[in-house]
């Protein structure tokens, strides 16, 4: 799924951001971490995205802000939504660009045009803003405050905030949302796997990526006759109705590091859900989706690869004086 923030002035269209979702489509938009800019999005398919949500506002007659949503099935782009407002992810491209959308959206109903903002747009008035790094926005969610609740994604609603990591790269910046959000990925330790059928060739190729990190891999019978077919060593986790010790008395235990968990369907088994459930009471990253899984082992890629630094939005922006005065720092 892909987010788009534009502005409007009923002719020309400045294209803020195209930030792709890390969660596929069927997760809620606001529960979904995404990237900007998009980093693996084929160039064809980011070309007609372009084009689309130009001719979507021009057609709207759109004054100001405009978001569309998008999804993307084998390189075909899908529009599912248009809206002529502001989204929750301005104030996220705003910061990443350095480029002021709220100030520019009310000069443009106010009866200016995007030629008059040329010190804040680099003087673009057709086409999409630079972005100078990666920049990922994640969810906070309230699991923790919420004991037995079961923290799987889907498309209702259940963040109540959210952060935003910065880095040369994505592994780098989602390490350090993640990091922002409460729930830091590891980077040593123990992985436990339990995957659904339709997951396991994807699971395989991330815990070969795990297993590389030095991580122990832990997993349900079928997911580790999976893992070990592939050459990869797994030691089996009886489930919870299989007897014991399974994969919650590991989790009790403190053997476990991290957890990668999908939902066999829409309604998970009681099993399944008292594996996340216990996941959350005791602090234990618990990942739902495998785009959510193979996102983790960039960012731990990244950790193993680099210390975590910290920029300021300065930083990240001097290079760029447009953006500094943006910021209204410079009176010149």
């Amino acid at each position: 799924e892909i987010d788009v923030d534009a502005l409007c002035d009923g002719s020309n269209v400045l294209i803020a951001g195209i930030m792709e979702h890390i969660e596929e489509a069927g997760v809620h938009s606001g529960d979904s971490s995404c990237v900007l800019p998009a980093f693996s999005i084929h160039s064809a398919c980011l070309k007609a995205i372009e084009e689309y949500t130009a001719r979507l506002a021009r057609a709207l007659n759109v004054i100001g802000l405009v978001n569309v949503q998008y999804a993307i099935q084998r390189d075909r782009v899908y529009v599912l939504e248009v809206n002529p407002r502001a989204s929750r992810t301005v104030p996220f491209v705003s910061k990443a660009t350095g480029v002021p959308l709220p100030k520019i959206a009310v000069g443009l109903m106010l009866g200016k045009t995007l030629k008059d903002f040329p010190e804040l747009t680099g003087g673009i008035v057709n086409g999409t803003l630079p972005v100078p790094n990666f920049f990922v926005k994640s969810p906070v969610f309230p699991f923790a405050k919420f004991p037995g609740v079961d923290p799987a994604l889907g498309p209702e609603m259940r963040s109540t905030g959210e952060v935003m990591g910065v880095g040369e790269t994505f592994g780098e910046a989602f390490a350090k949302a993640q990091l922002a959000a409460g729930t830091p990925i590891p980077d040593r330790g123990a992985l436990f796997i339990s995957v659904n059928d339709r997951d396991k060739h994807t699971a395989t190729a991330v815990a070969q990526k795990f297993h590389s990190f030095g991580f122990e891999l832990f997993a349900t019978r079928g997911t580790a006759a999976s893992l070990r077919a592939a050459g990869l060593p797994s030691k089996t986790v009886l489930k919870v109705n299989e007897g014991r010790p399974n994969a919650v008395d590991l989790l009790k235990a403190g053997r476990l590091n991290l957890i990668i968990y999908t939902t066999t369907g829409s309604q998970s088994f009681p099993d399944e859900q008292t594996i996340r459930r216990n996941a959350v009471t005791h602090r234990i990253p618990c990942i739902t989706t495998m785009s959510g899984a193979k996102a983790a082992a960039e960012a731990v890629a990244s950790r193993r690869r680099d210390p975590i630094r910290v920029w300021s939005l300065q930083e990240l922006h001097e290079s760029q004086p447009k953006l500094t005065l943006a910021a209204g720092s410079q009176g010149k």
